[in-house]
């Protein structure tokens, strides 16, 4: 996007110790005047000293997706400093100063790419401009490089240190008006370059939340009900506050939403040992609560009991289905489920929190730091001007964090104890107090007519809700594909009320939904005995850019161009297989990215699947920002996306979460990682956009239907260990 502000608005130049300048770029109206209504947000600040230090202070989360290192790379591009350079430091939480800061969507290089390079190169315009009035020469002969300015014709240089006091008396430019780079000039953007916290991660050095310590602390648990919602009855506080190491120990009411503070037990010790150990000690009584009632069997039951009624609601009609499966040549009806999942980040949700002189500090691994602190301001009556929010390097989010209740936790724990608390919750807290990928059911019936073209597309998607709404991340689009792909298209929808949790899992909604899109989509093609990859151009062809009124929705052409690339460098149907072998394809669009994917395995006699290898080819517009961290990013998804696939499922039990860590929600392992994740990249001439989650969305189907390829046996649940197989 482009952005316009003015000088004042753009650029405040302050005095820095030894006499540095600070320029940013900030967010606010231009003036009572201006034409547009612009709103804008400090993307990153340029801290600039006299001994030619460069600092570059990143305002987003880190959660491993690599925003602290590729967005200020875009920035010393412009700025035109080499990247060994320059510091990068995470900023503190605050919205008066920054604006929003979250970490989520994939949102953060299409938010910010033009942004962030305009803010270089607007730092770089008034250092020209201060070098040549120094050297009263006009600034279009002055190039710059290396972090200095330079006048070839009289052979000067000046480093940018140098230029620090002249340039904070210079004009500042409209931020529109700069000039950014041409990308056949890049230097930095677009190479491999080592994340900035790598060394300091391989050295153990303290980054990341759970590594945060504080004078004085206590550390903390917190047990809750086992049972969403449910509230304490009675605890055997008085015989837990007599053990060894413990210091305090006291009930949180909490309230009754599911997103903030709940009712528990905190105990706090000098040492989290001590504390954990207490807790085992603990005996709670809980009140009832009517999610008790509700369970994994039940809601299968009730999906069932619904598919064979009446929908509640239609989404979309289009055309005549049933027109066109009573005349059609072939007719496929399935069912496809799939399980809440949990997010498993390694890193346990922690928190410290500091209550002192009636104001709150706190450290936390957060996606989305000041929506936590927002919620600690309206649960503990604190204005949010008295919260400070540290935000710490986050060992995985995946979405998890994007909720903010261990936060509230840790600061109600901290009020209430009167001083510092380290709350770190257990494995089994962060298994079984999850916000959970929702489960789904779909009941489907495809047609494909006598020239074996897809003619009818029925769907009776069965997810969870109240009325018209959804609970978090268990809707469907009326738009998502195949709609606008297939002539005669219906999409019903029922939901069941639900007590559990949920939320946004890497990719939230695809990474269901392209499961059950893509494999039926399989299945159709083998019903029409097409090549199944063949089988998706045939129903992309005629199409172009796909729009559901005046929104565009997705482009058909990215799609096609993506499936014939992954068909060239797999060599698709081209490699003779052994018996017992097989190759499966899908794609997806999520995210404002486009990745189809194939995966080739082998299935043993006994049903173990070996996945050999996967080839993923995306499209993310004219440009990678980091190549190194864009491929990890494609390669960590397809892992995540096996993990999944292959043994994680959490299943609710009377209310409760019937998993409880890593033995029975197992994360892949090293013997069941492909020999090669192949990644490669389309450069299509379209805006940049971000990785965290496109890449995921396609290998969970593409994975079952080279299983189907392999074996003849459809995978239509997971995860795969349920359905007899072993990996």
């Amino acid at each position: 996007m482009t952005l316009t502000l003015d000088r004042r608005d753009f650029l405040r130049v302050t005095a820095v110790a030894g006499g540095g300048i600070l320029i940013g770029n900030w967010i606010g109206p231009r003036n009572a005047s201006a034409t547009a209504a612009a709103v804008f947000e400090p993307n990153v600040f340029i801290r600039i000293t006299p001994d030619g230090a460069i600092t570059l202070i990143s305002k987003n989360p880190e959660i491993g997706q690599g925003i602290k290192t590729s967005l200020p790379m875009l920035v010393a591009e412009e700025l035109d400093v080499p990247w060994q350079s320059v510091t990068i430091e995470q900023a503190m939480a605050d919205r008066s100063k920054y604006g929003s800061q979250s970490a989520g969507g994939s949102t953060a290089t299409p938010g910010h790419y033009d942004s962030m390079r305009q803010t270089g190169a607007a730092a770089r315009q008034v250092l020209v401009a201060a070098a040549a009035a120094t050297w009263g020469v006009p600034a279009s002969e002055c190039t710059t490089g290396g972090g200095s300015v330079h006048h070839h014709s009289t052979r000067r240089m000046l480093g940018y240190g140098a230029l620090v006091d002249k340039a904070a008396t210079m004009p500042v430019p409209e931020l529109a008006s700069v000039t950014v780079k041409d990308p056949k000039d890049f230097k930095i953007v677009g190479t491999r370059v080592p994340g900035v916290d790598n060394a300091a991660i391989v050295r153990g050095k303290p980054l990341f939340g759970i590594d945060v310590t504080v004078p004085g602390m206590l550390y903390a648990v917190y047990h809750k009900a086992p049972v969403f919602g449910a509230a304490v009855a009675s605890a055997n506080l008085d015989q837990v506050r007599t053990l060894p190491g413990v210091r305090q120990a006291f009930v949180l009411e909490g309230g009754t939403s599911l997103s903030g503070l709940l009712g528990g037990v905190a105990i706090l010790a000098d040492t989290w040992w001590a504390a954990n150990q207490a807790r085992k000690q603990l005996q709670v009584q809980w009140t009832d609560h009517s999610t008790g009632q509700q369970s994994s069997g039940g809601f299968s039951r009730q999906a069932k009991a619904f598919a064979a009624g009446t929908p509640q609601r239609n989404l979309r009609s289009d055309g005549d289905c049933a027109a066109a499966i009573a005349g059609a040549a072939k007719v496929v009806e399935a069912e496809y489920s799939y399980p809440f999942l949990a997010h498993a980040t390694l890193e346990p949700m922690n928190t410290t929190a500091r209550w002192a002189n009636g104001k709150m500090e706190i450290w936390a691994p957060s996606q989305n730091p000041q929506s936590g602190g927002q919620l600690v301001s309206r649960t503990l009556g604190i204005p949010e001007g008295d919260i400070s929010i540290h935000m710490t390097r986050t060992g995985g989010g995946f979405g998890r964090r994007l909720n903010n209740d261990y936060m509230v936790e840790a600061a109600a724990i901290a009020k209430q104890a009167g001083g510092a608390v380290k709350l770190v919750w257990s494995r089994e807290d962060d298994t079984q107090h999850d916000f959970y990928r929702p489960a789904g059911f779909h009941f489907l019936k495809g047609a494909v007519d006598a020239q074996g073209k897809l003619s009818a597309w029925q769907n009776h998607f069965v997810s969870f809700g109240e009325g018209q709404g959804y609970v978090a991340s268990a809707s469907l689009s009326p738009t998502d594909f195949p709609s606008l792909f297939v002539p005669n298209f219906q999409l019903d929808s029922s939901v069941i009320p639900l007590g559990v949790p949920t939320g946004f899992l890497r990719a939230p909604g695809s990474n269901a939904l392209a499961f059950v899109a893509q494999s039926f989509i399989d299945e159709m093609a083998h019903a029409a005995n097409k090549d199944p990859l063949e089988f998706r151009l045939d129903m992309l062809a005629g199409h172009g850019m796909m729009r559901d009124g005046e929104r565009q929705v997705i482009d058909a052409g990215r799609i096609r161009a993506i499936l014939e690339a992954v068909r060239d460098v797999s060599g698709w149907a081209k490699t003779r297989l052994p018996a017992g072998s097989g190759e499966g394809v899908a794609f997806h669009f999520s995210h404002r990215g486009y990745f189809a994917e194939v995966v080739r395995v082998s299935v043993s006699a006994d049903k173990k699947v070996t996945v050999n290898e996967v080839w993923a080819v995306g499209d993310i517009g004219r440009q990678i920002v980091n190549l190194s961290n864009a491929e990890n990013q494609v390669q960590g998804s397809v892992l995540d996306g096996l993990s999944e696939a292959f043994g994680q499922e959490i299943t609710i039990t009377a209310g409760k979460v019937d998993q409880s860590n890593f033995h029975d929600f197992p994360l892949i392992r090293m013997a069941q990682v492909p020999a090669k994740v192949h990644v490669d990249f389309i450069r299509s001439d379209n805006s940049p956009t971000g990785l965290g989650e496109p890449a995921l969305p396609p290998v969970v189907p593409a994975l079952c239907n080279a299983i189907f390829a392999a074996t003849g046996t459809r995978v239509r649940a997971l995860p795969l260990i349920k359905q007899g197989f072993s990996v």
